[in-house]
Formats: C-alpha cells, sequence, structure tokens
C-alpha cells in the first residue's frame, strides 16, 4: 500500500521521525502528496477546477503548492516542504528528496513542456530553483540555494547562480544524504590560478636567485633563513578569504632544525576544503628557501584564535 511505502519513506529520509502517529499528523510534505494524487486523479478525468480548488486547499494547509497536472513518483519525500513549487508540466521521479523553498518553475507561456524532469533519487537542496523544460540526471545533487537552467548529468552535484557542475561523479544509491558536503567551483578556478601564479613566481626567484650568484645583488640577500621562511610564506593566499597565511594568523610556529622545517598551521574550520592546496604551497615555498632540504606540514587540532600577524619561530640548536 503507498501510504505505508510512505510513511517508511519517512522514517529513512528524516532522522527526526519518532513515530507513525506523528508522521501522520504533523509533516506537511506527506499531505501535500496525498492531496495532490486525488487532485491529479481528477485533472486526469478533465475536473480541472475541482483539481485546482483541492491543490489551492492543500496550498493553504501545508504551504506547498503542488499543480494537479504535476507527476510525481514513488517514494517522493518533501522535507518541511513550506514554499516548494511545482508546475504544471514538472515531472518527478521516484526517491527524490525535496527541500523547502524548492521551485521547479516554467520559462515559457505556450502550452507546451516548459518545466523541468527530475529522475529518480535526486536531492533539490533548499531554496534552490530549477527553471524550464530540462533534465535533472538520476542521482544527482542540486545545492542549497542554486539556480539550474541547464541539463544536469546523471550523478553531478551542481551549486551557484546560475548553477555550475561542481563534481562529476558516478552515481550512488543515497544510503546518507551528504548533500552538505558540496564543493565549491569558484574556490577551485581560484585555488589553480594561485597555483600557477606561485609556479611563476618560483621561476622568477630562480631567475633572480641565479643573478644574484652571477654578481647581481638582490634586497633578501641579507635575510636570515627564519625571515626568508616567513617572507615565503607570505606568499601563501588563502582563496576562501584573499589573504595570505600568516596576516591570517594560520601559522601558528615555524621550527627550524638545519635542514629540516616544521610548519604548524592552526585552520579556520578542520573541514577546510583547501587543506592540501594549503599544505603543498607551504612546502614549495620553503622548500625554495636556501638550504632547506625537508619540510613538514602539520595541521594542529586546536581553535583558530585569529591573530594577525602571529609570528613565533624555534630554532633549534645543533648538539
Amino acid at each position: 500500500m503507498r501510504i505505508r511505502e510512505d510513511i517508511r519513506t519517512v522514517f529513512e529520509k528524516d532522522p527526526a521521525a519518532r513515530s507513525t502517529l506523528e508522521v501522520l499528523c504533523c509533516y506537511p510534505g506527506l499531505h501535500a502528496i496525498w492531496i495532490h494524487r486525488v487532485s491529479h486523479s481528477l485533472w486526469n478525468r478533465h475536473f480541472f477546477f475541482l483539481a485546482r480548488l483541492l491543490s489551492h486547499i492543500s496550498r493553504m494547509f501545508t504551504g506547498i503548492e503542488i499543480h494537479p497536472g504535476a507527476k510525481l513518483g514513488n517514494r517522493v519525500f518533501i522535507d518541511h516542504g513550506s514554499g516548494v513549487v511545482i508546475g504544471e508540466t514538472a515531472e518527478v521521479g521516484d526517491d527524490v528528496l525535496i527541500y523547502m523553498g524548492v521551485v521547479l518553475g516554467g520559462t515559457a507561456l505556450e502550452k507546451t513542456k516548459r518545466h523541468p524532469t527530475i529522475e529518480n533519487d535526486v536531492v533539490l537542496g533548499s531554496g534552490s530553483i530549477v527553471l524550464g523544460p530540462i533534465t535533472i540526471g538520476r542521482g544527482a545533487k542540486v545545492g542549497a540555494g542554486s539556480v539550474v537552467i541547464r541539463s544536469v548529468p546523471p550523478g553531478a552535484t551542481v551549486v551557484g547562480v546560475p548553477a555550475r557542475i561542481a563534481e562529476p561523479q558516478p552515481f550512488v544509491s543515497p544510503g546518507q544524504l551528504d548533500h552538505n558536503k558540496l564543493p565549491d567551483p569558484a574556490l577551485i578556478v581560484i585555488s589553480q590560478m594561485l597555483d600557477r601564479l606561485s609556479k611563476l613566481e618560483e621561476q622568477f626567484q630562480a631567475h633572480e636567485e641565479s643573478a644574484t650568484l652571477s654578481g647581481i645583488t638582490t634586497q633578501k640577500t641579507g635575510l636570515k633563513q627564519d625571515e626568508q621562511i616567513y617572507s615565503r610564506l607570505k606568499e601563501v593566499i588563502d582563496p576562501e578569504v584573499g589573504i595570505d597565511i600568516v596576516k591570517l594568523g594560520l601559522v601558528k610556529e615555524v621550527i627550524v632544525d638545519g635542514a629540516a622545517v616544521d610548519v604548524n598551521l592552526v585552520l579556520t574550520t578542520s573541514t577546510c576544503p583547501m587543506i592540501e592546496y594549503l599544505k603543498d604551497q607551504v612546502r614549495r615555498k620553503v622548500l625554495s628557501v636556501s638550504g632547506i632540504e625537508k619540510v613538514t606540514v602539520n595541521i594542529l587540532d586546536e581553535p583558530w584564535e585569529g591573530d594577525l600577524f602571529k609570528k613565533q619561530t624555534i630554532q633549534k640548536q645543533s648538539p
């Protein structure tokens, strides 16, 4: 029976569900889907006014507007649901998860297919808007607040306004939600640009140092080794905030032991998406200092204090 299947779906996709009675009485998304089935049946029998009236009543009580002409698959779950709008020619597949504020809207005035097609196992994040007769492929994820105006291939993740593919990936049956783990395509592009700029700077510095060996003096010749390290670390820019890691206070300490250097970093968040990028940049910059052969970058498990210009260098004494 479809009602039992709907209730099981709620328990599978919402950890807040505690009892069947609670699900039956307190889930407007479920009520909206049940009423839609009745209004959709009336619509197919050409009772258009009754279908629209029932849909309108459902909207008043649930805050969810589903046009009676829309097609919904099995085990569709609308979580919270306030502000959800699903247009007349929209088609939603099986096992789709829809959060509050989602809009499946049209972009044409003609009486044609003008609303999206959502395939099976798709996750539509809060406030996301999908416009036009496009297709969201099976297993795709639409990030919260995204505006999708182009079709999305199966298994892909899209974010932004307008939405862009952030992470193409093969379809995996969703056992966990994980819709909060969305990559940032703009941040990735910025980090790649900074990486290329860093490589160009290193080539320029290598050329400058070779010129120095030929008798041309530079301003950096008289700097101590630890000062050179901090000078190079100031060239590592955190792409999320656009400030170098020294000024931002991410460098807690630099430990120099002859030709080996340990750099301890404290990040603003343990889930920083740029961890590997920052570690690689720090390693390369420190290795570019004359006399340094080994660099270890450690991420400390302690809160970031945000102390700008914090500088703490420990120079180990050779035995």
